[in-house]
């Protein structure tokens, strides 16, 4: 049966409602200029661009699957979880995000805290960089240094001194991906995990235990994943007949290099994400 959402399909982009450089509307628009049929806006715990996502995905005539991506962590490692057609209502999830959202906050507060000792950059300055209510985090702080000219750009600035191994690298509380999955299914979505063969790979017992709570699938098209890695999950994803998606983890023309439909996923595997979603309407 041929998907009711046209491809190609690029299923992980960011705006500036979270730490990408352009805002949903122009996502969109770049996306449609790409040739893509299908995307998803999936900023990081939030859905503040969805409606003006949907807006622009209408006028531009392309299938949009509203997201998020959530933040966890799984022992030391960072885990970020794919959630597709979720009701951002459910008590549950929607207390979830904003804890994750507050934390956020108070980690980029002492990051940029520790660096001002060393550096001329302040709390303002950071600020000043964010787009209207989106969540404080690191890659605003990038910009603000790009903007007082200590680094060239926001690569240079994560590769340096926001290092997540350098003297000015502040931890975050996160929930489980276990919470998370199990929250995004409890609302009607689809829990995907994103970018899952990198090199914080969970392990193959844990990725089983997600599995059986509700995991749906595993987005193996991805430019930070390891060749080995992919190898394992698909062979996991074969058994267990989970969704595999590709994507490009877009965060516009001046954020990452990545660029939109780098990576995609195939008409059978949005079609499933629609089937197994009931938490909120696509756009089609």
């Amino acid at each position: 049966m041929p998907s009711r959402a046209p491809g190609p399909a690029d299923l992980h982009l960011h705006s500036v409602r979270s730490d990408g450089t352009e805002l949903p509307r122009d996502v969109v628009s770049a996306a449609a200029d790409a040739g893509m049929g299908t995307i998803a806006l999936t900023d990081h715990d939030t859905v503040a661009g969805w409606d003006e996502a949907k807006h622009a995905a209408r006028e531009r005539g392309i299938a949009l699957l509203p997201g998020a991506e959530f933040s966890t962590k799984h022992a030391w490692r960072s885990v970020h979880v794919l959630g597709y057609l979720f009701d951002p209502d459910e008590p549950g999830l929607a207390a979830l995000m904003s804890g994750v959202r507050h934390d956020r906050v108070g980690r980029a507060r002492s990051i940029v805290d520790a660096i001002a000792r060393d550096y001329a950059i302040t709390w303002e300055s950071v600020l000043a960089q964010r787009e209207g209510d989106a969540t404080i985090g690191r890659p605003h702080i990038a910009d603000a240094l790009v903007a007082a000219g200590i680094v060239p750009g926001r690569d240079e600035a994560f590769a340096s001194i926001l290092h997540h191994r350098g003297p000015y690298y502040v931890g975050h509380a996160a929930p489980s991906p276990h919470e998370v999955v199990t929250r995004i299914v409890a609302a009607g979505g689809v829990a995907i995990i994103a970018h899952p063969a990198g090199r914080d790979m969970l392990p193959r017992r844990a990725i089983e235990r997600l599995v059986d709570a509700g995991l749906h699938g595993f987005e193996l098209g991805h430019r930070e994943n390891r060749p080995d890695g992919v190898a394992l999950l698909r062979e996991i994803a074969v058994a267990r007949d989970l969704i595999v998606t590709g994507s490009s983890d877009y965060h516009g023309a001046a954020g990452k290099p990545n660029v939109i439909g780098e990576n995609t996923t195939s008409p059978e595997m949005v079609e499933r994400i629609l089937r197994a979603a009931s938490g909120t309407d696509p756009v089609l």
